[in-house]
Parts: structure tokens; C-alpha cells; sequence
């Protein structure tokens, strides 16, 4: 990676971890915070202040993506994090729980991983960019990890409304980061040609490869919670692990399977063999729901299937939004993330609530048995996928006289054209093309001039 994509992506991560925060710290201690708040005894009201910031999530990640493509990356994503900092203010100040829940709603109305995302593909290169979104999941798997342990801490010490302004102050500084750390957005950015584009929901809504890839985050995401319905309480009854000493299994597992899934992931990628790491993910997850149903009641058992699990998790988290951003035209690249980021979200909601029903009325195996399912189904819809091809970059000279809007529009119709950008001032037009189905000729032809 060139160092503007690694200070990019590193950068772009870190609003990740910040925002994350803001769902992970609360999660240890927010139940037995809030009955100290007026109405805060309803379990279900309690239940809602958690999950209401996932549902606002997925309302506005489609919307978010849609005005990132039109307005700019940057600018939607400073906005997300001042609502978002809102919200924790409002949460932190909030003496019931109706407050609380509207703080959280409020928080979730920043969405911006739908940008972000965009952001990163925007500024990567795509031999590079599995990487990229990697280090995404890295930073939301090990901030996932710290805040189950950071979090008691910090309640004892500073209190839930503590908590919550320190996630609204964390939101303040990634906006710092925004604005500062991350990289200007590439110049093809501020094509107007790019930034209005009707219909391009309806073409993200009717590309089956993105459906395929927008289901797959969806089933990825309905057995991780489903999962994690169960785990943490056969940790207690079999491990007699207290909730507090958790993260002594989580931390080491998260970073564990970072080491383990990095390897297989360059060496797929060097290879051209992702769609092989891909399905062999896939393959590991339903091994280890079929392992979790027959023994999960072993402790030692059940740490080496949940490392097994967020091994190809990574691997899976990392590559879809990766494959996502190369099947979508870059136009409507913030729009194609804001549909994936929604069904991840429609994932949280349904694991949840389909693993709480299925764990109470039926016990825990019922909850892997149903992962498994889910996964199977996966398993059949992305073998039959096609792996985007490679996209490499050419330049032209373009003849004088040529009008470069319209040139643009004839560019990216051409069969094998992922993305054209005209720049007069020098003469040149860039193309974005897939090798193996570019039709070079009719190029020349359009533009008459030479590469």
C-alpha cells in the first residue's frame, strides 16, 4: 500500500473504532444502570435504548450513502458525527429512560459507514483494498474487545452519563480527525458528472451480484448476534466466568484471530483466489455453529470454536464490503454501501431477536441449529457468484476541441469502462477498465488520441 492509502485507511478505521464506541461501551452496563433512571425498570424500555440506535442506523445508512455520492465524502461524515455527538450529549444529561432513548435514536442518525466505506474504496486502489476494509474490522473487533473490558471501569469511576460524554467528546475529536488525518478526496470526487446520478438505487436494488453480497452481510450478521445470545451465559454456567472477567476470553480470541486470518487473506489476494478464501469462510462458519450445537457447553471447547468463528468472521467482514465497492459503479458506490450497511443493520435486529426466542423457547442449540441454516442458505447463494475481475488504470491523450462532459458520458458506456475521468486542462482522459473486456479500439475511436 502507497503511504496515502495507508494513512487513509488507518485514519478512515479510526472513525470507526471512535463511533463504535459509542454502541460497545454501554452494552456491560447500561442494564444495571438504568433502573436508577425514571421508567427504567421496564426491561422492555431498556431493551429499546439499546436497540434503537441500530434501527435509526439502518433507516439513514441508504440516504447517507446516496448524499455522500452527490455532495462529497468529508462533508456527509462531519455532519453524521455532530449529530451523533448530540445525541451522546443528550443521553449523558437525560434523568429517564425516554431521554435515553431519544439520545440513542439521535446517535444513530449519524451514520456514516456507508461514506466511510465509499471513502475507502474511493482513495484505495482494489488489489489493496481487502486490506483496507481489514483494518475497518480490526479496529471495530478490537474495540468491541476493550470496551467489554474498559467499560465497568469507567462506570465505577466517572458514571454513565460520564460514559456518554466521553463518546460525544470521542465524536468531537474523529471529526478533528476528519478534517485533518484523513486524506483529501481524490479529484475524480469533484466530477459533477459523478455526483448526479438518477436511479442509481434502483440499479444498486436490482444488481444481483450486490444482492448476493448484501445477503451475505445480512446472514453474517443475524448468526453473530444469535451467537453472542448465548455464549456470554454458557461462559457464566459452564466456564463460571463472572460478565465482568469476559474479556479475558474476548480480547485474546479478537486479537487472536487477527494473526490467524491475516495470512490466508494476502496470500488469497497475491493469488487471485478470494472467491476460495471466501467460500472456504463461509465453510468455517458452518462448522463452527454445527460445533457450537453439540458442545458448547465445553468451556475449553467453546473458546476455540468462537476463535474458529471470528477467524472467518475477519475474513468475511473484511472482504464483503471490499467486493461490494468493486461491483458498484463509483457513482453510485455510496449508495451501493448504504443499502450493505443497511442489511448489516437488519442483521443485528434479526439475530438478535430470532436468537432470544429460539434460546428461550427452545435452548441454545436451537439458536446454532438456526445459524446453520442460515448459513448453508449463504453458502448456496455465494457459490454462485462471480468474483469481480481485476480493474487496472490507463491514460489518453484526448484530441482538442472535444466536449468533456459528453465525452465522459460516451467513456463509461463502452463495454469493459468501470470509471472515466476527463481532465481538459492537461488533455488526458483516465479510464478505470477490466482487461479482460475492454474494448481499446473503440477508445481510440471516440477519443482519437493515443495512450
Amino acid at each position: 500500500m502507497s503511504s496515502l492509502e495507508l494513512r487513509a485507511s488507518l485514519s478512515l478505521a479510526s472513525l470507526f473504532a471512535l463511533r463504535m464506541l459509542g454502541l460497545f461501551l454501554i452494552l456491560p452496563v447500561f442494564a444495571v444502570h438504568a433502573p436508577q433512571l425514571a421508567g427504567g425498570d421496564s426491561q422492555t424500555l431498556i431493551g429499546v435504548a439499546l436497540g434503537i440506535y441500530g434501527l435509526t442506523q439502518g433507516i439513514l445508512q441508504i440516504p447517507s450513502g446516496m448524499v455522500s455520492d452527490r455532495y462529497g465524502r468529508k462533508r456527509v461524515i462531519v455532519i453524521g458525527l455532530l449529530v451523533f455527538a448530540l445525541g451522546s450529549f443528550i443521553a449523558a444529561w437525560a434523568s429517564d429512560i425516554h431521554m435515553v432513548i431519544l439520545g440513542r435514536a439521535i446517535q444513530g442518525a449519524g451514520a456514516i459507514s456507508a461514506p466511510v466505506t465509499a471513502f475507502i474504496a474511493d482513495i484505495t486502489r482494489e488489489e489493496h483494498r481487502t486490506k483496507a476494509m481489514a483494518m475497518v474490522g480490526g479496529s471495530i473487533g478490537l474495540t468491541f474487545a476493550v470496551s467489554l473490558a474498559a467499560a465497568p471501569a469507567l462506570y465505577r469511576t466517572i458514571g454513565m452519563d460520564g460514559i456518554f460524554n466521553l463518546i460525544g467528546a470521542l465524536s468531537l475529536v474523529a471529526i478533528w480527525v476528519t478534517l485533518v488525518l484523513v486524506p483529501p478526496e481524490p479529484r475524480s470526487a469533484d466530477d459533477p458528472m459523478r455526483r448526479v446520478q438518477r436511479g442509481a438505487l434502483a440499479e444498486v436494488l436490482c444488481n444481483t451480484e450486490q444482492l448476493r453480497l448484501n445477503f451475505g452481510i445480512f446472514s453474517l450478521h443475524v448468526v453473530q448476534i444469535a451467537i453472542f445470545v448465548v455464549i456470554p451465559v454458557a461462559l457464566v454456567q459452564y466456564g463460571g466466568l463472572a460478565v465482568s472477567e469476559h474479556w479475558k476470553v474476548y480480547l485474546p480470541v479478537v486479537l487472536g484471530s487477527f494473526v490467524l486470518m491475516l495470512p490466508p487473506l494476502l496470500h488469497a489476494e497475491r493469488r487471485g483466489r478470494m472467491k476460495f478464501l471466501f467460500l472456504a469462510a463461509i465453510v468455517l462458519l458452518l462448522a463452527v455453529e454445527l460445533g457450537f450445537a453439540v458442545c458448547y457447553t465445553n468451556f475449553g471447547m467453546a473458546i476455540a470454536l468462537l476463535l474458529a468463528f471470528f477467524v472467518a468472521f475477519n475474513i468475511l467482514e473484511a472482504s464483503l464490503p471490499s467486493l461490494v465497492s468493486r461491483v458498484a459503479r463509483p457513482a453510485s458506490r455510496g449508495t451501493a454501501l448504504g443499502v450493505y450497511n443497511t442489511t448489516q443493520s437488519l442483521g443485528l435486529f434479526v439475530g438478535g431477536a430470532a436468537g432470544g426466542w429460539l434460546a428461550k423457547n427452545f435452548g441454545g442449540p436451537a439458536v446454532f441449529v438456526f445459524g446453520f441454516t442460515v448459513i448453508a442458505l449463504w453458502l448456496g447463494v455465494a457459490s454462485r457468484m462471480r468474483m469481480p475481475g481485476e480493474a487496472v488504470e490507463r491514460a489518453y491523450r484526448v484530441r482538442a476541441g472535444l466536449d468533456p462532459v459528453a465525452l465522459r458520458e460516451k467513456l463509461v458506456r463502452l463495454r469493459g469502462v468501470r470509471e472515466a475521468v476527463v481532465v481538459p486542462e492537461e488533455g488526458i482522459a483516465r479510464l478505470t477498465v477490466y482487461p479482460e473486456s475492454f474494448d481499446e479500439q473503440a477508445v481510440t475511436e471516440i477519443i482519437g488520441g493515443e495512450s
